[in-house]
């Protein structure tokens, strides 16, 4: 477990360019906090202990505007940016490396029992907003744009918009590193419009010069 908080301590340097300290970090980032207390309920959980671990979840959501269920199965280097708004639900599986920010939402759709919440692989950067539902998983090195409404399974490389959210860019070959922010994502309308902008210059020109055309 402090094998995890401290790497927990470290992502936040990483991931956080306002972090200045470590004592800024375990007094003032409500994400981390939110995290510290998920660790403890977690094992406590896992021991099959009853209501203390649901009691700490409450409190720390109260506490900090997390909610993260004691049952979920969170791996190493989680990074929940503000954090104000997030809640993953009890059978939420997280890899490594994995950011979150204010206001996202791993949930289910139902009240189906078993699996019922999403499993994000590594790497994945989930933008402001954005609501990840069911027993879906996203690949590794996903991203997926701020607001966007996630119902279906995301290969990894992957880049995800809308609501419902669809894939507007999917590569063999894994993103950079410096890349997996939420605020590099394409605007697949945009370039749309330049390619019909394009279109219609070539055409103007075989309008005005139709002997060029041949």
């Amino acid at each position: 477990m402090f094998k995890k908080i401290r790497h927990d301590l470290h992502t936040v340097f990483e991931r956080d360019p306002a972090a200045t300290s470590k004592l800024e970090v375990l007094l003032t980032y409500s994400g981390f906090h939110a995290l510290l207390a998920y660790r403890l309920a977690h094992i406590i959980w896992n021991r099959r202990v009853p209501l203390l671990p649901r009691l700490i979840s409450q409190f720390v959501r109260w506490l900090t505007g997390v909610e993260i269920h004691p049952g979920a199965k969170i791996g190493h280097g989680f990074f929940i940016d503000h954090g104000m708004g997030v809640v993953i639900g009890e059978t939420a599986e997280i890899g490594d490396y994995v950011t979150l920010f204010q206001g996202v939402t791993l949930g289910g759709t139902g009240k189906d029992r078993g699996k019922r919440h999403p499993t994000l692989g590594n790497h994945v950067v989930v933008g402001s907003g954005a609501k990840i539902l069911g027993n879906i998983t996203i690949g590794d090195f996903v991203k997926i744009g701020a607001n966007s409404v996630v119902l279906r399974s995301v290969p990894s490389n992957s880049t995800v918009i809308g609501i419902p959210g669809r894939i507007i860019k999917s590569v063999g070959v894994r993103m950079p590193e410096e890349a997996m922010d939420h605020i590099n994502i394409p605007d697949p309308i945009a370039e749309r419009f330049d390619a019909m902008e394009q279109e219609l210059i070539e055409l103007r020109k075989k309008v005005e010069n139709p002997q060029d055309s041949r």
